[in-house]
């Protein structure tokens, strides 16, 4: 299974970003999906993450910035983020729980992708 982030990059605070995170190989179905995001120095933090039957869950320090969306027949989750303050500088995961046969499931992460947001 391989994860491909597309999205991340520099932008003023008060701006918007979309991140993007394609799952493909050979698997079932995905479960669940979602982004983390790591900022320097600090532990690797949930973000949003969002079920295959669309229920979804955000940090507290997002809700109502950002919102998480799939595209299940793409194997696709994307990151809506709006409002962007510095804080939210970070190194974004994403994250996907996958099916890979009838009784074994995988955990997956992408590669990474920069968000920058200049004060």
């Amino acid at each position: 299974v391989q994860l491909v982030e597309s999205g991340g990059g520099l932008v003023q605070a008060g701006g918007s970003l979309r991140l993007s995170c394609a799952a493909s190989g050979s698997f079932v179905r995905v479960n669940l999906m979602g982004w983390y995001r790591q900022a320097p120095g600090k532990q690797r933090e949930l973000v949003a993450a969002a079920t295959s039957g669309g229920t979804t869950n955000y940090a507290d320090s997002v809700k109502g910035r950002f919102t998480i969306s799939r595209d299940n027949a793409k194997n696709t989750v994307y990151l809506q983020m709006n409002s962007l303050g510095p804080e939210d500088t970070a190194v974004y995961y994403c994250y996907a729980d996958v099916r890979v046969s009838l009784y074994r499931s995988t955990e997956n992460w992408g590669q990474g992708t920069q968000v920058t947001v200049s004060s």
